[in-house]
């Protein structure tokens, strides 16, 4: 069960969450606790899109614990590496990044070793020596359709997205969820 602890600040109330790294779960982001307001419309689309909560901090904080719940955080480790590596201009960095990334999720007994097929690890280590930003793209698709059909959808059952939700109610008046 989540403990919560309310702190009147001006005129709102906030909920921080105990369990979970303080600031992470239900604010914008590390820094920001800004709410924005939501309908149900928006949440009907999200959730019919299958929309992965990466892109937003407060909602990737929460899937990452939901994850890590689960044993299976290294499925958004591994995405997250690898939208960071395809931002990588430096040719030296890339290939730097590439073997952390290939020592960290794709070889054999890697100590976060994801799950994808022969085929796709076998093309990746062929070409670890001189990669690409699109190396990884394929390994990256799989474990996206794995989170977003699998993970994704038990996630927005649990406990844990339940008091996400809560979080961001005040009376009647329904909160923007910053990943949705």
């Amino acid at each position: 069960r989540l403990w919560r602890e309310k702190k009147k600040i001006g005129d709102r109330d906030h909920v921080n969450i105990e369990k979970f790294p303080p600031g992470k779960i239900f604010s914008g982001s590390s820094t920001d606790s800004s709410i924005h307001p939501v309908n149900e419309e928006d949440i009907k689309r999200a959730r019919r899109k299958t929309v992965f909560p990466a892109r937003r901090l407060s909602g990737l904080d929460a899937f990452r614990t939901f994850l890590k719940s689960e044993f299976s955080e290294e499925n958004v480790e591994f995405w997250l590496a690898c939208e960071d590596f395809k931002k990588t201009e430096s040719a030296e960095k890339l290939v730097s990044k590439a073997k952390v990334i290939y020592s960290e999720f794709i070889e054999a007994d890697a100590p976060k070793e994801i799950n994808i097929d022969f085929s796709t690890r076998d093309l990746i280590s062929k070409n670890i020596a001189e990669p690409t930003r699109k190396c990884f793209d394929e390994a990256q698709k799989l474990i996206y359709s794995l989170m977003a059909k699998d993970s994704f959808p038990r996630f927005l059952k649990s406990e844990i997205y339940k008091e996400l939700v809560h979080s961001r109610q005040v009376g009647n008046h329904k909160k923007w969820l910053p990943f949705l």
